[in-house]
């Protein structure tokens, strides 16, 4: 057993964890923040258990617990920081951006700090950046559309 203290959504957290536990695990089953899905068993491969760690977009289920010890760490339920949804969150409703949910909450987060990174993004880059994201209900029109709309808004309010 390892003791880790994490911030997790602005809230600092003290825990006992295995040296094995995934940092998902972590989230979802002693945090009960369940909106970081697994959908690949594991394998990093889907994206829909992405979270920042210190700002940066990662797969959760490809580091321990462990490793987030001292970290900070946000997940989808922490992307509005507690007030109305982000430009992202609201462009994503608005546009349709989903469909069955499952991958959207990585999507979210992985195109949060790509956002950061790109605030004026081409569709071809928004497709580029959405590689590490697998949506299997949509052709990802509404999701480009949706970052797309995202990115001006952000742009018009900053």
């Amino acid at each position: 057993m390892i003791n880790i203290k994490l911030t997790v959504n602005g809230e600092v957290f003290e825990d006992t964890v295995t040296e094995r536990m995934l940092l998902v695990d972590y989230l979802r089953d002693q945090l009960t923040l369940t909106g970081t899905h697994v959908g690949c068993t594991y394998e990093g491969v889907c994206g829909a258990c992405t979270v920042h760690l210190d700002g940066e977009a990662v797969k959760s289920c490809l580091l321990l617990a462990a490793q987030a010890d001292g970290h900070e760490i946000t997940t989808v339920e922490g992307l509005a920081n507690g007030g109305p949804l982000s430009a992202l969150q609201q462009s994503f409703s608005d546009e349709h951006g989903l469909q069955c949910g499952f991958c959207t909450p990585g999507i979210l987060m992985n195109m949060s700090e790509f956002l950061t990174l790109n605030p004026d993004p081409t569709d071809d880059e928004i497709r580029h950046g959405l590689i590490g994201n697998l949506c299997r209900c949509t052709g990802y029109v509404q999701i480009v559309k949706a970052v797309r709309n995202a990115a001006r808004a952000m742009r018009e309010t900053s």
